[in-house]
């Protein structure tokens, strides 16, 4: 009986072994990242052009210029004045919440000096204001 218990408690404990390896021991190729400005020209060298990863930061205000496919803009690390920035230039529709000043993740690679997106996702909290009506609701 002592035996049976033993290898029961074995099969159980190579099951759970098993099953945490399937479940958390692929978790990281899952998992995406996504640099700041500060972290993206610190490791230039090891995206090439065309090598894609996400940036993450603050559009800083008055740099939104619209251009003939989206977008030109500048994002900061942080929102003080002097944090390191990268040009940004995306192509395609903008999140229909973006604006300056807003925190933004955007998807593309190097090309030259500038970074330039197709792909732009908006951060914001959960709280909901809705737009002015302009006029009086009854």
């Amino acid at each position: 009986m002592k035996r049976y218990r033993l290898l029961a408690f074995s099969g159980v404990g190579v099951v759970a072994i098993l099953a945490g390896v399937l479940f958390f021991g692929n978790l990281n190729d899952n998992l995406v990242y996504y640099l700041t400005p500060q972290e993206a020209l610190d490791q230039r060298a090891d995206f090439p052009d065309g090598r894609r990863f996400q940036l993450g930061g603050f559009v800083e205000k008055d740099t939104v210029v619209r251009t003939q496919d989206g977008l030109r803009f500048v994002v900061a690390s942080g929102t003080e004045p002097g944090s390191p920035s990268v040009t940004v230039e995306h192509h395609g529709a903008p999140a229909q919440l973006f604006q300056a000043g807003i925190g933004v993740v955007l998807e593309g690679s190097w090309q030259g000096g500038e970074f330039v997106s197709d792909t732009m996702k908006v951060k914001h909290d959960e709280n909901y204001q809705p737009p002015d009506s302009g006029g009086d609701t009854p």
